[in-house]
């Protein structure tokens, strides 16, 4: 068998990301269970696991990763960091065009890299790998020690202070729910997540419609899916594979929702064509009394208008102020409290990158090392001798700087 040398890189992006693709033990793992398999993982002093950990599994150490085939890493590589001709795993943040990321599209081509992006390694349709219930976790975790600190009932650690999810879920007994009434948007991964927590702090689910028409006298979180918070405008049925192909056809119907939400939770997928959920005038009026909104979603100015900007771990709280729509401090008097940090997951790295190792061991590890084939990898390959593959040929112009 083809012996493939794979490496752990050291992540490069500022502010950097302590999580790993790979653990020590997994890594050791892996080395007991393929012959034809060598893991060299390249020293960083922020990673959540340490170098020492490493070692101690007998896992090689090396800052020159030019020896390895494979390289994988969980966010994205520096331009200056980019070895080229080689195999590269990351989270790219390219196939939906964001505009931050065409010089590294373009590099990546420069370069002739292979580039897969962890977001598009499916079977069947669905994700093998990705950090989503622990952004929910975070995110609803923080959306709670918000709201603590902006009534002044009870003081959370914040998640980033916390050992790992263990410790995290026995600071939620200090959580006093009175009858806070939360939504939360979305249905997969993350949403699951968010749920985990409310579930664990004591706040009773509901459905929708109890949500909307029973007075609740105890705290209580409702889930909506977009068939409850979108509505089509010629009058028609909801039907969900024409809602994902036409969201432009859709109308928002949040507002009954939001007209009695507290604490705001949006944990789904948005399209740029879909409809506003929360616009500036409905905050500005008093409509929608939402006093803290934890944007695990975190879509900028765009459905919630009070989501102006990414926050990050080190200070993950702003306000917004309803009045002028600026940024205001985040606990003043009226304003909206807006958690938006953009990389949730890494505020509990140890539990969320072993996580996330455990799925690369079992569905792509074996499809790296030729044990099986199911097309995944092509499927997740952006980039490859220096040009875009098939599947992402519609990246062109926003390649070439034309879009």
């Amino acid at each position: 068998m083809e012996k493939v040398r794979l490496g752990v890189i050291r992540e490069t992006k500022n502010p950097p990301d302590r999580r790993v693709p790979l653990n020590p033990e997994q890594c050791r793992r892996l080395l007991d269970r393929y012959t034809n398999l060598e893991i060299t993982v390249q020293p960083s002093p922020l990673r959540c696991f340490t170098d020492e950990e490493y070692a101690a599994q007998g896992v090689t150490l090396d800052e020159d990763m030019s020896t390895c085939d494979v390289l994988m890493g969980v966010k994205e590589v520096r331009l200056d960091a980019l070895l080229p001709d080689k195999t590269y795993f990351f989270f790219s943040h390219t196939a939906k065009e964001q505009p931050y990321n065409r010089g590294l599209l373009q590099e990546l081509t420069r370069k002739k890299i292979r580039m897969l992006d962890y977001e598009y390694l499916t079977l069947d349709g669905v994700r093998v790998v990705a950090f989503g219930r622990w952004a929910g976790l975070v995110g609803a975790y923080n959306g709670l020690r918000g709201y603590g600190l902006k009534s002044g009932k009870y003081d959370l650690k914040p998640a980033h202070d916390c050992f790992d999810l263990e410790e995290l879920m026995k600071e939620l007994n200090k959580v006093e729910t009175g009858r806070l009434r939360i939504t939360v948007t979305g249905g997969g991964r993350v949403a699951g997540g968010a749920m985990e927590i409310l579930d664990a702090a004591d706040f009773q689910q509901v459905s929708p419609k109890e949500f909307l028409e029973n007075t609740l006298e105890h705290a209580s979180y409702t889930r909506l899916d977009p068939w409850h918070y979108t509505r089509r405008k010629d009058g028609l049925e909801f039907d969900f594979s024409h809602f994902v192909k036409n969201p432009g056809s859709y109308e928002s119907n949040f507002d009954p929702y939001g007209e009695r939400t507290d604490l705001f939770i949006p944990c789904h997928f948005w399209d740029p064509n879909s409809p506003q959920m929360v616009s500036r005038e409905q905050l500005r009026s008093g409509q929608f009394p939402i006093a803290l909104v934890a944007d695990i979603s975190c879509d900028i100015g765009e459905p919630i208008a009070s989501t102006i900007r990414a926050s990050t771990i080190a200070e993950p709280f702003y306000g917004y102020d309803p009045v002028s729509g600026s940024e205001a401090g985040p606990f003043e008097p009226g304003v909206v409290t807006v958690m938006a940090v953009d990389n949730l997951p890494g505020e509990l790295p140890r539990d969320a990158a072993s996580d996330f190792g455990e799925a690369l061991v079992a569905q792509v590890i074996p499809e790296i090392l030729g044990q099986r084939e199911t097309g995944m990898l092509a499927g997740a390959s952006i980039t490859e001798g220096g040009q875009l593959t098939q599947p992402y040929s519609y990246l062109e112009g926003y390649l070439l700087g034309r879009t």
